[in-house]
């Protein structure tokens, strides 16, 4: 099932139905409601709805944006923090965006879990520039990751298991309503959680039909990059609790939410992993140009028309 998310023009109107209306005119008739969103837009969104103008295929946490966040931040409350405000206020937000999922017949609520406190200069941002100058075959780079990763599992399971109790939580909620928490794949180690902890998560809730995995190509292609996974693999390893994906490209090393088709992904190779009526949720950047998108979309319906089926 292909989809579009809001998050590529949602900062360019002030107005709900617009940021439909555009989707729309891109040739997607299924939108993924994405973080950002200032309450202010909703009533416009909604009207688009119940005029039939759109199918909802899931919500993105938080939505709408907490109202005393006044930039795009899915992360400005996290389910593993210190401070307990922030992660009650993440509870909060979240079962509000469960709630107006409900009203939008949404089929998931995808969901960011946190993060593992570390210098940001010595972890995932140090490795990517290592790479970008061209050392990730050299001593110094093994190194340099061998040492983030063994720091970070060091001190990881305390925000690992406040990630494990959110869910266990919120899936009361996400069973309530019948709509699936699907845990997304992140672009930093230092997020929560990391390979090695999503495949543990997955494993604790395998009997939960309320929690599953939600795979963002562009996150796992940059973890790629960096050596810490081989995507097809992975995505092999994950396929079973699969709930969607999020669609978008990358530049080398480290530039995601390119247009699909236009970067490094074999989007062939790798979607032979993935039942083609998940959603295909297409989460660009702002900065991509319509008629690239328009380019891009012609493409991929004729290389992946399975993906097309509503």
């Amino acid at each position: 099932m292909l989809c579009f998310s809001t998050c590529w023009n949602n900062a360019r109107h002030s107005e709900g139905e617009d940021i439909i209306d555009e989707i729309l005119d891109l040739g997607f008739n299924t939108i993924e409601l994405s973080h950002g969103m200032t309450i202010s837009k909703l009533p416009g969104i909604q009207k688009s709805y119940h005029a039939g103008k759109f199918r909802c295929s899931g919500v993105h946490n938080y939505f709408p944006s907490p109202v005393e966040v006044m930039i795009d931040a899915p992360d400005a409350y996290e389910f593993t923090s210190h401070r307990p405000y922030d992660r009650q206020r993440a509870m909060e937000m979240s079962h509000k965006t469960l709630e107006i999922a409900a009203e939008f017949n949404a089929q998931y609520v995808v969901m960011h879990m946190g993060s593992v406190p570390m210098p940001s200069k010595k972890g995932t941002k140090r490795l990517t520039e290592m790479v970008r100058q061209g050392q990730q075959l050299s001593p110094e780079y093994a190194k340099a990751k061998l040492n983030f990763v063994r720091k970070r599992e060091k001190i990881s399971p305390l925000y690992y298991q406040r990630a494990i109790e959110a869910l266990e939580s919120l899936s009361e909620k996400a069973a309530e309503l019948q709509i699936p928490l699907a845990v997304e794949s992140r672009s930093r180690f230092e997020d929560v959680p990391s390979e090695s902890e999503m495949i543990r998560l997955q494993e604790h809730f395998k009997d939960n039909p309320w929690v599953g995995y939600w795979h963002d190509f562009g996150h796992v292609q940059l973890k790629h990059n960096l050596g810490l996974l081989d995507h097809d693999q992975w995505l092999t390893k994950m396929a079973p609790y699969l709930i969607g994906c999020h669609v978008h490209d990358v530049s080398w090393p480290a530039r995601d939410h390119r247009v699909p088709l236009t970067g490094e992904l074999d989007f062939k190779k790798l979607l032979r992993h993935i039942d083609p009526d998940k959603p295909f949720v297409w989460e660009l950047s702002p900065t991509r140009k319509t008629e690239q998108i328009r380019e891009a979309l012609q493409i991929w319906k004729m290389a992946f028309p399975e993906t097309l089926s509503e």
